[in-house]
């Protein structure tokens, strides 16, 4: 779509969201049009913070290139996937929700493998205390369940298989022999 087409595209759609309410108000079920108004509002709102989102990010001093603040901000992101805007593949998007974790919670996680057909993403955390126990793995895959939803809504579940971490075995000390006279 050309910047001259834009704006006759955008007031075609404003008319027609307008002859829609227009119909719904003529059929006199007034708790369809509330809810039909309530979900215009609502989408404006939704559409109206992403914009302040990328006004915000496109104004901010460089510190980073724009396009990776775009695509790192959950809003802007969201917006571009539920266009099929976003530019970023599926395992790049996954990378990225997964690095936005605090950093602790990131360091523990391997990304196994994802699951096309049940949308199933299985990652592998080591524990941090090396007992094997799973007690941090609910937390663990709610955090990574909170910023998947985001960044890659293809991501349905998420399964953490959690593996004590590895130790290094403990060095022993050789010395001499007893009784050998150093």
């Amino acid at each position: 779509m050309s910047p001259t087409t834009a704006p006759a595209h955008a007031e075609r759609a404003g008319r027609r969201i307008e002859e829609v309410l227009d119909r719904l108000s003529g059929t006199a079920d007034p708790a369809a049009v509330a809810a039909a108004e309530e979900l215009v509002r609502s989408l404006m709102e939704f559409y109206g913070a992403g914009l302040a989102r990328i006004i915000e990010l496109l104004s901010a001093p460089e510190d980073r290139p724009r396009a990776e603040a775009l695509f790192g901000d959950a809003l802007v992101a969201s917006l571009l996937l539920l266009h099929d805007l976003h530019p970023e593949d599926l395992t790049a998007r996954i990378d990225r929700a997964l690095h936005g974790l605090d950093g602790a919670d990131r360091s523990l996680l391997e990304v196994l493998g994802f699951d096309e057909a049940t949308g199933t993403l299985r990652l592998r955390a080591a524990s941090g205390g090396g007992c094997g126990c799973a007690a941090g793995a609910p937390d663990l895959r709610q955090a990574a369940e909170d910023a998947l939803s985001c960044f890659a809504p293809e991501v349905t579940a998420v399964q953490v298989r959690t593996e004590p971490s590895r130790k290094e075995p403990a060095l022993l000390q050789i010395g001499t022999r007893p009784g050998a006279g150093a």
